[in-house]
């Protein structure tokens, strides 16, 4: 292994959120007067902190969101996590692989930490990532395309930025992983390839994932 340690986003690339998420947060911003389709939610907010939703709405339209917006979106998202949410097929092996070869590991996700813990506990995955290796934007106060979250990770798990690979599968978390010095490996399972631009390698599949670090 090449690497001092793996940093996961987790939306998408630990757990199949994704589809859920903006599915949901789609289906809200249309019930609130901001027509919104599966397709654009994906373009303009997949992986990106809640704060991004507010603030391109309030550019666009000059309106801002409910005050309780997170709060019943949230409450939507979860209560769908708890009916649909799976993990990413072969992530459990990437993490059975890396804990055998002793390289550290961690998520860094735009998600609050209450949506991190509630999927990893719906998935099993609660047992891979104990509390010290679970950071979100939350902590730093900016999101991605920011590398605030991606630098406050490497500093806290002792490794620096140009040792760290982050596995990422929006432009938004490339970017930020970019600006942060880090290696970025693409999945390209919901993400067209040419919109993870900069990565140092692509793949579609996680059983591909540990020879791309090695």
């Amino acid at each position: 292994m090449r690497y001092d340690l793996v940093i996961f986003d987790n939306d998408g690339v630990l757990v199949d959120s994704e589809p859920i998420s903006n599915r949901l947060l789609a289906g809200y911003l249309t019930e609130l007067g901001h027509p919104t389709t599966y397709e654009d939610s994906i373009r303009d907010f997949m992986g990106s902190a809640m704060h991004r939703v507010h603030d391109l709405v309030e550019e666009r339209t000059g309106r801002r969101l409910p005050d309780d917006f997170d709060d019943v979106f949230h409450g939507r998202v979860f209560a769908a996590f708890e009916r649909e949410l799976k993990a990413i097929p072969g992530v459990v092996d990437v993490l059975e692989k890396l804990t055998a070869d002793e390289v550290p590991y961690c998520v860094a996700s735009s998600g609050s930490h209450e949506r991190i813990r509630v999927g990893h506990r719906t998935t099993g995955l609660d047992r891979w990532f104990t509390d010290e290796r679970i950071f979100s934007s939350q902590d730093v106060g900016r999101g991605k395309p920011a590398p605030d979250l991606f630098l406050y990770a490497a500093e806290r798990m002792g490794v620096a930025p140009e040792r760290c690979a982050v596995v990422e599968d929006s432009p938004l978390g490339v970017q930020a992983a970019l600006a942060a010095g880090m290696d970025v490996y693409g999945f390209t399972a919901m993400t067209p390839a040419d919109r993870l631009a900069g990565a140092e390698r692509l793949f579609a599949e996680f059983r591909e994932l540990p020879d791309l670090l090695a």
